[in-house]
């Protein structure tokens, strides 16, 4: 059995122990800041520069231990938190561990419209998500709970539809299935516990800001480029950044550096104009974490 969240002021974290959102929630705490030794026999790891200590359980219980206050945050995916129905503080979507649930149905049927399945039999491992979805579509079907394969169940003839998470499509492609509607987008988000202690919350906040940090930087670059003085204002309407570039003189007093943060998906787009308008040595640099 677990504890309850002490009172000795550190703070407990859950992440998941294994699965698609294991590996990447890991990385995104070392690169954080956030520093431990993993070891996946064990079930608890001590921060070694915070007072944090992390506990590695099934991604399927961290809402439960969210929400009961046997830990202070956790990290799980949105999808797990829907169909749980827990009552937790949904503090951050972190960019990884996307997928959508879907409604598929096989590829050669006649069903076209969620409303034909009426009277059908729809076989998922989200059988609380998909009912409140047949509700909402005022649909009555019967749900059948899969654990497993789930899109095995319209070949074996015990089901007519699914409802399943799908990241590229190719298993339901394969499996002779094509998406309908998707019921819900998900992806690994942070989650707090709404009993969080007075004591702990301070440093809770600091965790959820150094993980925005990341995200953040993750989405930008840094450019840094030299050009003539009178190259900076149209240097400057290429450039979409955060907010205006920062301009410096260089030992040439015709010349300039400008430095800026764009969107890394520009950076390819951008480079051209740039150096049209005028600029040279031109040095794109990651970053490491940025204050969103």
């Amino acid at each position: 059995m677990i504890a309850r969240s002490s009172n000795d002021g550190r703070l407990r974290l859950a992440v998941p122990n294994k699965g698609r959102l294991c590996q990447p929630a890991s990385d995104l705490l070392e690169e954080a800041g956030v520093s431990f030794e993993a070891d996946e026999r064990r079930l608890f790891a001590s921060c070694r520069n915070y007072p944090i200590d992390l506990l590695f359980v099934r991604a399927e219980d961290i809402g439960e231990y969210t929400q009961d206050g046997v830990v202070d945050l956790g990290i799980t995916g949105s999808n797990l938190l829907e169909e749980r129905g827990v009552a937790v503080d949904r503090w951050l979507p972190l960019e990884f561990g996307h997928c959508a649930l879907q409604l598929a149905v096989p590829a050669g049927g006649g069903t076209e419209r969620v409303s034909d399945l009426r009277g059908r039999v729809i076989a998922t491992s989200h059988p609380r998500t998909t009912a409140a979805y047949l509700r909402r579509e005022q649909v009555d079907a019967q749900i059948i709970e899969v654990r497993g394969a789930v899109e095995v169940a319209p070949l074996l003839g015990v089901a007519d539809a699914i409802v399943d998470l799908v990241s590229t499509g190719t298993t339901l492609a394969t499996n002779g299935l094509r998406p309908l509607e998707t019921i819900l987008e998900s992806q690994a988000e942070l989650i707090a516990t709404p009993a969080l202690p007075p004591a702990r919350r301070e440093l809770a906040q600091t965790v959820r800001l150094m993980l925005a940090s990341v995200l953040a930087a993750r989405q930008r670059k840094y450019l840094m480029m030299n050009a003539p003085a009178t190259a900076v204002e149209q240097i400057r309407q290429v450039l979409p950044g955060l907010g205006s570039p920062s301009v410096m003189q260089l030992a040439d007093p015709a010349m300039v550096a400008i430095h800026a943060v764009v969107d890394s998906q520009r950076i390819w787009d951008l480079l051209g104009p740039l150096r049209d308008a005028g600029a040279s040595s031109i040095l794109v640099v990651p970053i490491e974490k940025m204050i969103p």
